[in-house]
């Protein structure tokens, strides 16, 4: 018996900017889980030891693909031209960095995602308990 796909990573390589300094190509990694059906998560630097990981809306990344999208830490903007990027703005306390990803590998994550939790059905898939043990801290 095949047990049914319960998460999708897409690695590829992806520029990094930082202000003041020039853009670098860095490993990288989207993920996304049935568990956190809402979620996808950006690993920079992976397969490395230590990844720098950020979590944020599906909904928003697949919106980003489109037009401009987010506020607050995580801005989405497609960059379209002879070889289109989506350019993450990832903004935290300590400073801000742009990651231009690949369109066509964000678009193919993105289709794998929705293959397993089709946009508007996640809460299908949202284990509350979950969720409450996790943000309390007790076992699930």
């Amino acid at each position: 018996m095949t047990q049914p796909l319960a998460s999708v990573t897409r690695a590829m390589t992806v520029r990094v900017s930082i202000p003041g300094e020039l853009p670098a190509p860095l490993p990288a990694q989207l993920h996304y889980d049935v568990h956190d059906p809402y979620a996808v998560r950006l690993s920079l630097g992976a397969p490395m030891a230590r990844p720098v990981d950020w979590v944020f809306a599906r909904d928003l990344l697949a919106a980003g693909v489109h037009r401009t999208s987010g506020v607050g830490d995580v801005l989405v903007i497609p960059l379209p031209g002879a070889r289109p990027r989506v350019r993450v703005v990832l903004r935290s306390g300590t400073g801000t960095a742009v990651v231009a990803l690949p369109m066509d590998e964000v678009a193919d994550f993105l289709r794998q995602s929705c293959a397993l939790v089709p946009a508007g059905m996640e809460g299908l898939h949202f284990d509350l308990d979950r969720a409450v043990a996790e943000l309390t801290g007790r076992n699930v």
